[in-house]
Order: C-alpha cells, then sequence, then structure tokens
C-alpha cells in the first residue's frame, strides 16, 4: 500500500510538524513509529513519491504545511531528486532530510541532493546495524528532525559587531589561557559562557575541524566562504559511516573553497588542501621526515565514535607544537572538548559554532561552557575568522575584527 498516510494531529500544541515520503509503506511505518512517541513532533501524514507529496502539501493551508519532510529518494512515479527542488519552490524554508541507502551510490545521491538544496541526510540502517530500532540511528534522526526544524523557524540575526577590548592583551604564556565570564567577545555569546582571550600567539600550522550532526550543511558554508588560499593545510573529523566521506570530500571539493580528499595513511599534508577522516577511521597527525603526515588508525572508538575529534586534535598539538587552530561546528555529544583543552593549554587557538546556527549545540557547546572558544559565530564568520590569521580577510571579517 503506498497512499497517503494520515494522522491526526496533535491537540493544542505547536509541535514540529514531519511528513513522511516514502514508496515503502514498511519504511513509512517504521519512521512513524520512530517519530510518532516524541510529544514534540507531530507526524501529519505520509506518501509514497514525490509527486503525492507534492499534492498533499498543496493541498495543506500553509499554517498546517509540513516544517520538516523525511524524502526517500528511490521511488516511482516522481523521485525524490526530481521533487526536491520543486518541493523547495512551493515552500521555501521547508527542511528536508533525505534518506539514503548506505552504500556508495546513496552517499552519491545523499551529496546530490545536499547540493540541490536538502538540509541533510540520514542513512538507512541495515539489519546488521540493528535497523531502524537502533537506538544511535533514532536519536540521530530525532536531533536532525527537530533541529533543523528549529534553524529554520529562526532566521538568523545580520552579523553585529564585535565588542573591542580595551588595550593591547598581555602575552599569555604558552601553556596558559585567560579567561573572562564578564565580557562576551561577540554579539550572541550567550550570558555567563566563559571566554577564552585571544593573545599574541605563533602563527597556526594546521587547521582542524571536528562535526558531526548537522556538519554537512555547516562545513559547506564554512569551506565556502574561504575565498583566499589557506597558507596551512587542514583536517576534518565528521561523523560519518564509511563510505560516505570520500563523497563528503567530493562535495566540499565542489564549493570553489579549498580542495578536498579523503585522507590516506602516510599521506603528506600539503598547504591549502582539507583532509577528511574515512569512516570507520581515526584521522591522526604525525611529522614526517618532509612535513606532517596522515596516519590512519582502527583504535578504539573515543566518544563512541570513530572517526573521533579527539584523538585527531591531541595528536596535532604533538605534531605542530600546539600550533593549532581547532574550529569545533555543530554535533551531539562533547566529542572535540578534551581535544580542544590540550589545543588551549599549548597555546593554539580554538573556535566554535554559536548555538542558534547550530543544528544541535553539543559539542560545540561543551567546548564553549568549558571556557575553551575565543569566539562563537555560524560558520561563515568563523571562516572569516580564520581568514583574518593570515591577514586575508574579507569584508566581512574586517567588520567583525575586534
Amino acid at each position: 500500500m503506498n497512499g497517503p498516510l494520515s494522522l491526526p494531529p496533535r491537540a493544542a500544541r505547536q509541535a514540529v510538524r514531519v511528513m513522511l515520503c516514502d514508496d515503502s509503506a514498511t519504511a513509512r511505518s517504521a519512521f512513524a513509529r520512530l517519530l510518532g512517541n516524541d510529544p514534540e513532533l507531530d507526524i501529519i501524514g505520509g506518501v509514497g513519491d514525490g509527486q503525492q507529496a507534492l499534492d498533499a502539501i498543496t493541498a495543506l493551508p500553509p499554517g498546517q504545511r509540513p516544517h520538516v519532510l523525511l524524502l526517500d529518494l528511490e521511488m516511482p512515479v516522481m523521485d525524490g531528486m526530481t521533487a526536491l527542488p520543486r518541493l523547495l519552490r512551493l515552500q521555501p524554508g521547508l527542511a528536508v532530510i533525505v534518506a539514503s541507502a548506505l552504500t556508495q551510490r546513496g552517499a552519491e545521491a545523499a551529496m546530490a541532493a545536499l547540493r540541490s538544496g536538502a538540509s541533510d541526510y540520514v542513512p538507512k540502517p541495515t539489519a546488521s546495524a540493528g535497523g531502524m530500532n537502533d537506538p544511535a540511528f533514532r536519536a540521530e534522526l530525532l536531533a536532525k528532525v527537530k533541529g533543523w526544524a528549529r534553524v529554520r523557524a529562526a532566521p538568523r540575526a545580520a552579523p553585529a559587531p564585535v565588542v573591542s577590548q580595551p588595550g593591547p592583551l598581555p602575552r599569555p604564556p604558552a601553556y596558559a589561557f585567560q579567561v573572562s565570564a564578564a565580557k562576551p567577545r561577540s554579539i550572541g555569546m550567550p550570558a555567563g559562557i566563559p571566554v577564552r582571550m585571544p593573545g599574541a600567539r605563533p602563527r597556526p600550522r594546521l587547521l582542524a575541524i571536528g562535526a558531526s550532526t548537522g556538519g554537512l550543511q555547516a562545513l559547506a558554508a564554512f569551506v565556502k566562504r574561504l575565498t583566499a588560499p589557506l597558507p596551512l593545510p587542514g583536517v576534518i573529523v565528521q561523523h560519518m559511516p564509511a563510505g560516505f566521506t570520500a563523497m563528503l570530500a567530493d562535495h566540499l571539493s565542489r564549493l570553489g573553497g579549498p580542495q578536498a580528499a579523503e585522507a590516506r595513511d602516510g599521506e603528506m599534508l600539503r598547504a591549502g588542501r582539507f583532509y577528511v577522516a574515512p569512516g570507520d577511521r581515526h584521522l591522526l597527525v604525525e611529522n614526517g621526515p618532509g612535513g606532517m603526515v596522515a596516519r590512519l588508525t582502527s583504535g578504539p572508538p573515543e566518544n563512541f565514535c570513530r572517526p573521533a575529534v579527539d584523538p585527531m586534535l591531541r595528536s596535532a598539538v604533538r605534531a605542530c607544537d600546539g600550533q593549532v587552530l581547532a574550529v569545533i561546528l555543530t554535533g551531539m555529544g562533547q566529542d572535540g572538548m578534551l581535544g580542544c583543552k590540550a589545543v588551549a593549554a599549548a597555546g593554539g587557538t580554538v573556535m566554535a559554532q554559536d548555538e542558534a546556527s547550530s543544528v544541535v549545540w553539543g559539542m560545540p557547546g561543551a567546548v564553549a561552557r568549558a571556557g575553551l572558544a575565543e569566539h562563537l559565530l555560524p560558520p561563515e564568520q568563523l571562516a572569516e575568522r580564520v581568514l583574518a590569521q593570515f591577514g586575508a580577510g574579507t569584508p566581512g571579517a574586517a567588520r567583525g575584527m575586534a
């Protein structure tokens, strides 16, 4: 049965309205069970192809249309890729999360959907991994549905100028950093969040980025804003399954910024390029005869993740004598917080994504609450800060400089 699935709306409560679009009635029912038990979500219906989704949304009054659409890509009549741009034209601001197979073909399709306007993706879990009963899959799905509904519903405010600190800052020791809870450095810094004060430090030798839930769009926004060549290499850990990270690197390379590739064991890290940790492998940084090299390991997961951000940052601190610029983007949990402590203690620089633009303010929030972040900003402005470190800032970066 592939016809529309109609469920009664929840009573008198502002819930996130979700529509399901999948040609498999079994998949629709499974997604409805996973999401429908959450009191913050309202499953308003399910349809079997893209044309049915367009018809169903068109028939709804504007105030009853979905906030989030979970969209399968391979369907009869009208597939997800064909329907996606039409859905976004019909309802601008709709958060579309594509559900893709856990295969290379599925990864390629998911990245193509992101370039066409999808907000995010979820890989459909295999039966061997517990299927849709896997608690980790349910947690990721719920976080993405709720997070994207919130981000899409709250238009980002115009960037505000950074508050300058009076007078020059004394140079701290290489092992120390200063914290000020009273003077946030940028508008949007939550009250009470301690801020690590910038000081004179050696120029970074490595840019190290960590991301998880919601990170695909955050990484894309960050990389796209890097409009000038970077004089240092960059390493990226994005929590993703094996097979998807090579497609992520290809996706980032298409955005007009630095070129990216999945890291290879023993590969020399070259300035102006990004190296993405492969799924299910930790990416470490080591010193080699000619400079820094990538080292891939199958060590134990950290923070329930492999690849994980913490081991990457620890190794970067050792390889670069602390001259690391760490950027932590949206994601669940606190992977990267301990690594950022090591970066800060060694005299490096830490930045993190702000709460308003994060799908999940877990990883960047942990870094911020620990007093490690010098800046809490949307990804685009974080990229401008990075460029400003090397005197290559854009007008937006210059506007935000202290």
